[in-house]
């Protein structure tokens, strides 16, 4: 090897290891780091209904846990971020006895919508697993906006009634053409 070439060399190593360096260094930035999920053994149990009931929370009737297809694809990106979007859409899915209850201001009604479940829920079985999605609930703010709130009021404690009339009160000056022909809850049980 001629002499001259040495440091021509050296300087071709150096930088194909500064290369080598900072690609590793860019795929640990990027690839995320997966940590096992703790293993926990329980006892064998039977073949999970498609409506289970979960635990109750105080107060608050057991809560059916009612089957879902995954969220669809819709082509376009989602009004709020993709995790608020899908727990409105889990909430409907879960809570029907709430959204059921609740308007929605966007004009949805046009669409044949009854309340703010339908902006999320297109049909459920006879059990109340749900069918299909209403893909209506990506696009719009409103339906998004009116069920997270619904659902920070039931996870305070709320009961429906209570959930309807803050829902409307914030949401009916101002939009009552585009509400929807939503039913009134049932009445309440005196004690």
């Amino acid at each position: 090897m001629n002499p001259k070439s040495r440091p021509f060399t050296f300087l071709i190593g150096l930088v194909g290891l500064g290369l080598v360096t900072t690609v590793v260094v860019a795929a640990k930035q990027t690839t995320p780091q997966r940590t096992p999920a703790p293993v926990t053994k329980s006892a064998p149990r039977a073949a999970t209904p498609k409506a289970a009931t979960a635990s109750k929370p105080a107060g608050k009737a057991p809560i059916v846990k009612y089957s879902v297809p995954p969220l669809p694809s819709v082509g376009f990106a989602a009004v709020r971020p993709m995790d608020i979007v899908r727990a409105t859409y889990d909430f409907a899915a879960q809570h029907p006895e709430v959204l059921k209850f609740v308007p929605c201001y966007c004009g949805c009604g046009a669409q044949g919508h009854k309340a703010n479940e339908s902006c999320f829920v297109a049909r459920r079985d006879a059990k109340g697993n749900v069918l299909e999605w209403d893909t209506h609930g990506f696009g719009c703010t409103i339906c998004v906006d009116v069920a997270r709130e619904a659902m920070q009021l039931y996870a305070s404690g709320a009961d429906v009634h209570s959930i309807r009339a803050a829902i409307e009160r914030k949401w009916t000056p101002g939009n009552a053409d585009g509400k929807t022909p939503t039913p009134q809850p049932p009445a309440k049980k005196s004690s």
